[in-house]
């Protein structure tokens, strides 16, 4: 399939704290390791963020260049670049402190993306989420769009507006990932599948929804499809969710159903053609949280694992 992905989002630098050892810096952000992780799939990738000229700032510019992964105009212009203080525990879980601006410049129109993807901070974090919200609304005429809340309460100001925000990008969704902590912090009283359904019923093809050890499930017209989770051995769990989605959105795309003039055909995926790609999604994620930060498998990485496993 012709064309690119066009991933909109925050960049920035996870500074990682695990017991008493010195902190260690990881390039982070949810949108970013879904550009790095389609790159070191094969799949050609331009990336709208914001990143300063600093020292950490380049090193984002050159974490991406080596994975394929193009900057648009104007995303490695700011003053500093974001960063994330994440305290890992002992079972390899990560809580985050963030310290962040978004503002974003508009990329120029891209007529040939099969595909935007966005989520996370960057769609509820003002200034820059409105625009983020009116580039994937024009963009969805050309293209596939991709959503994950990736939700971080502590940067939510006013949950009901931040509500309302996911609530408009899953309606312009074709394709949405969340975790169960996500729904459970939309709708805390409901089952986060429940959730999962009733935004099926806004409008996506797919709602998948990750669960952490216990797998993933994901729902579509023709029904709800469940898969469990790899069985590695964690070190640690930061980007696991963004791996996920990598692999599910790859998977989308090995089936040709990306681009906005397949919509019907994404609308009408089977279920086994659905479990073929979250167990793609799955391994994408797993042989993730074997390794520390977000250090997403390339296509020979993930391949050779699961020729291994068989």
């Amino acid at each position: 399939m012709n064309g690119h992905a066009l991933v909109v989002g925050e960049a920035l630098v996870d500074i990682v704290h695990r017991g008493g050892a010195e902190p260690v810096e990881h390039v982070g952000g949810s949108p970013l390791n879904v550009a790095l992780g389609l790159g070191r799939l094969g799949r050609p990738v331009r990336f709208t963020t914001r990143v300063g000229t600093d020292a950490r700032g380049r090193r984002i510019v050159d974490h991406l260049a080596a994975s394929g992964v193009s900057l648009t105009p104007g995303s490695a212009a700011a003053e500093r670049t974001a960063t994330a203080q994440a305290e890992i525990d002992e079972k390899g879980s990560a809580k985050y402190e963030f310290d962040i601006v978004w503002d974003p410049v508009e990329p120029p129109p891209s007529v040939d993306a099969v595909l935007v993807h966005t989520g996370s901070i960057a769609t509820v974090l003002e200034p820059g989420c409105d625009l983020v919200a009116e580039l994937v609304a024009q963009q969805s005429t050309a293209s596939t769009v991709s959503f994950d809340p990736n939700v971080r309460p502590a940067l939510i100001d006013d949950p009901a507006r931040g509500r309302a925000r996911i609530e408009r990008l899953v309606s312009l969704a074709d394709v949405v990932k969340a975790s169960d902590e996500d729904l459970r912090w939309f709708a805390p009283d409901r089952d986060p599948v429940d959730t999962a359904r009733e935004w099926l019923s806004r409008g996506p093809a797919i709602v998948a929804v990750t669960r952490g050890e216990h797998g993933a499930v994901a729902l579509c017209a023709a029904g709800t499809v469940e898969v469990p989770a790899v069985r590695v051995e964690v070190v640690d769990t930061v980007g696991a969710g963004d791996a996920f989605t990598t692999g599910l959105l790859d998977g989308l795309w090995t089936c040709g159903l990306l681009g906005a003039d397949r919509r019907e055909r994404l609308r009408g995926i089977g279920l086994g053609e659905l479990r073929d790609v979250l167990d793609t999604a799955a391994w994408t994620s797993g042989l993730t949280v074997a390794r520390a930060g977000a250090d997403l498998p390339t296509l020979a990485d993930r391949t050779a694992a699961r020729e291994a496993a068989r």
